[in-house]
């Protein structure tokens, strides 16, 4: 990696492309700092403790949250209209087609649709969550919410205010798609997520030290970065691993000229639904805690869940695994369709050995699917509900969620192939 980073900085264009990216980001995690007016930032993080999906919303925006900046909502809006909009379209004939004929002009209407919906899905949700967590007060009796800013006005404007930082931010994203290098979107959770990973690695470090009040040991330091390197090797080597199927095509003459009777593959990953599932399984875990923390610590619901639905309760793991792998095999099902695959294959006049055309391929490709999200389902389980058991076991706390790690891991190896791509196609440009 270090090697194709340094070759890369040799070239011009692509030099300027990575200090385009490492700006951007920059300008992103500055106007992460900017506070917004009438929250009280204090307050938030003490009120918070009640909900645990609002831990999934701070991770992805490098404590953004936590502490009510501009980008306290960040790019998670628009993770959650794209992933909307992408399962609409399996539902809707209209967006279908749109997708499948509308060509690039398709893709730009899907593209701003998604746009259109993340603002307006992230100043509902604003106002939703600072709503919330206004009706909560601390020892003091103090509110989120800053005199002023309580009525409907105070909190159109704060959602107003969010809305606009989350635009910046896929704003920011889009540019460093287009002009930068790897998937902007993917790289402002990457900052944020590594962010988050080195002040929990330097809190437990200053803890050793006895700098902080928490007086942590230099066990529990040496058992999170053991983790922290088990988690990254494991997940790196499943995220690199796919199964390649064989494809044979047939020769065939076209005028004077012979084309085919070549032998390729077919790569498909290992994890080929990469935390789709880990994030609607902690969206979809996090939604009852949210709706039963509005009544108040004195009703029976809120004292039910804290005891027994807790983040490291064994009903909570149990059920969280559950959701993963219905999650996983419900994204498999609606992401890798087998018949498109082998009609494609049958139209290029190509075919896997051993493997009748038609429906027998049809039948081998669900069948090799199917194994492969199995696999991927319980390896996402399992890896989801590793920091929580070892944070238990171990009694350590672990700065990193099982997801975060899977996402910065995908990041950078996606990153990396695209430096490693560009590199190619400038080296092999005189051969063509």
């Amino acid at each position: 990696m270090w090697d194709t980073l340094r070759n890369a900085w040799k070239v011009p264009e692509l030099r300027k492309k990575i200090l385009y990216t490492f700006m951007m980001l920059l300008v992103y995690r500055l106007v992460s700092v900017v506070p917004v007016p009438g929250i009280n930032a204090s307050v938030v993080q003490e009120v918070a403790g009640a909900y645990d999906m609002l831990g999934l919303v701070n991770m992805m925006t490098g404590n953004a949250f936590s502490q009510m900046t501009v980008m306290a909502m960040g790019i998670t809006p628009y993770i959650n209209a794209s992933i909307i909009i992408q399962l609409l379209t399996v539902a809707i004939p209209a967006l279908e087609r749109l997708q499948k004929e509308g060509g690039e002009e398709g893709k730009e209407k899907l593209n701003k649709i998604t746009r259109y919906s993340t603002v307006v899905l992230a100043a509902i949700q604003a106002i939703g969550i600072i709503a919330a967590l206004n009706s909560g007060t601390t020892a003091g009796g103090e509110r989120v919410l800053r005199e002023g800013y309580d009525g409907f006005f105070g909190l159109l404007s704060i959602g107003i205010i969010m809305a606009a930082g989350t635009s910046f931010a896929m704003w920011i994203g889009e540019r460093v798609t287009q002009k930068g290098i790897g998937n902007g979107i993917s790289l402002l959770i990457f900052a944020g997520i590594i962010s988050n990973l080195f002040s929990g690695i330097l809190t437990a470090f200053t803890d050793v030290l006895g700098i902080t009040q928490y007086g942590g040991t230099v066990s529990s330091f040496l058992i999170l970065i053991v983790t922290a390197l088990v988690i990254i090797t494991v997940v790196t080597f499943v995220d690199l691993g796919e199964r390649r199927i064989p494809v044979q095509y047939a020769k065939r003459v076209v005028g004077r000229k012979m084309y085919g009777g070549q032998s390729t593959h077919i790569p498909m990953k290992i994890v080929s639904v990469g935390v789709l599932p880990l994030i609607f399984a902690y969206s979809f875990m996090a939604f009852p805690g949210t709706i039963i923390a509005m009544f108040g610590p004195n009703s029976g619901a809120y004292t039910w869940w804290n005891t027994y639905m807790h983040q490291s309760a064994p009903l909570n793991l149990a059920v969280t695994a559950l959701l993963i792998l219905a999650f996983t095999y419900f994204y498999a099902s609606i992401s890798f369709n087998p018949q498109d695959i082998a009609k494609n294959i049958q139209q290029q006049g190509g075919n896997i050995p051993g493997i009748r055309s038609g429906q027998n391929t049809v039948a081998f490709l669900s069948r090799i699917a199917k194994r492969l999200t199995l696999f991927a389902a319980f390896f996402l389980a399992a890896l989801a509900t590793l920091p929580t058991l070892l944070s238990v076991w171990q009694n350590v706390q672990i700065p990193f969620a099982a997801s975060s790690m899977l996402i910065a891991v995908s990041v950078s190896l996606e990153t990396v192939r695209q430096v490693e791509a560009q590199l190619v196609m400038r080296n092999y440009k005189g051969f063509l």
